[in-house]
């Protein structure tokens, strides 16, 4: 048996689970009583992220996360178990065998995604007191812009709660900018709105109003940013206003 973490605080509960590997793992809820970090928010050290297929992420700072696509990199070994696995008889210790083999691929495919969520997730709570990011409905876009593999791939969703809590635990705040909000089209040196360029196909242009060259992804990372810079303040003011003083949460 191996313990991953060492727990603090009151045990409260355990959940066994065993994975198709035939692996047991076990999940400790525990009753942590130390208070939460008292953090001062600098505004300055905000960041944009916009989801981007090929490279799972992109900064403001124009930062690629460069993710390594484990599960396409793993899809013609996967697809050739698979077939393996097919042809066995069932209820054999060959059929036992190859689904095991199969399963152990699955595992360690998705073990790789959640170690780079991790470090990913982790350098960026580190680096940044306000992270910035669109509430995309992930289930709508991998139907209807027929993107299921790389939405599947990337993770994107995990990625999302991993740094939900890991905000709530460090004292940061991560703001969700509205799905609608057009982050791609509006320029983020001067606001223009271009509605030339809702295909994904079209990964730079140029500016009508002002001449700035944008790359798609940055620019709206860029424009994310801002609108959460935008968000916190408005939130900040209004806790101010009202007495409670800042709270450090997910806007």
């Amino acid at each position: 048996m191996r313990l991953l973490k060492v727990c603090k605080g009151k045990i409260k509960s355990v959940t066994v689970k065993r994975v198709a590997s035939g692996k047991l793992y076990a999940s400790i809820l525990t009753e942590d009583k130390d208070k939460k970090p008292d953090v001062k928010i600098d505004i300055k050290k905000t960041v944009g992220i916009d989801m981007s297929m090929k490279d799972f992420a992109v900064t403001s700072d124009g930062e690629r996360a460069n993710y390594p696509r484990y599960y396409r990199k793993s899809e013609k070994k996967l697809s050739t178990l698979q077939r393996k696995l097919a042809r066995k008889v069932k209820g054999s210790n060959n059929r036992h065998k190859a689904k095991m083999k199969l399963a152990r691929l699955h595992e360690k495919v998705t073990n790789q995604r959640e170690d780079f969520l991790h470090r990913a997730s982790k350098q960026l709570i580190e680096r940044y007191d306000v992270i910035g990011l669109e509430d995309i409905n992930l289930q709508a876009m991998s139907k209807g812009l027929r993107l299921g593999k790389p939405v599947y791939d990337n993770g994107f969703g995990k990625f999302r709660e991993m740094l939900a809590y890991k905000a709530e635990r460090c004292g940061k705040i991560l703001v969700k900018i509205d799905k609608w909000f057009a982050s791609t089209r509006l320029c983020s040196n001067c606001g223009y709105q271009n509605k030339e360029i809702k295909n994904l196909g079209v990964r730079s242009w140029g500016c009508p109003a002002c001449g700035t060259l944008h790359d798609r992804d940055i620019n709206a990372a860029m424009n994310i940013g801002k609108k959460a810079i935008e968000q916190t303040t408005l939130a900040t003011r209004g806790s101010d206003a009202s007495g409670e003083g800042q709270s450090n949460t997910t806007y």
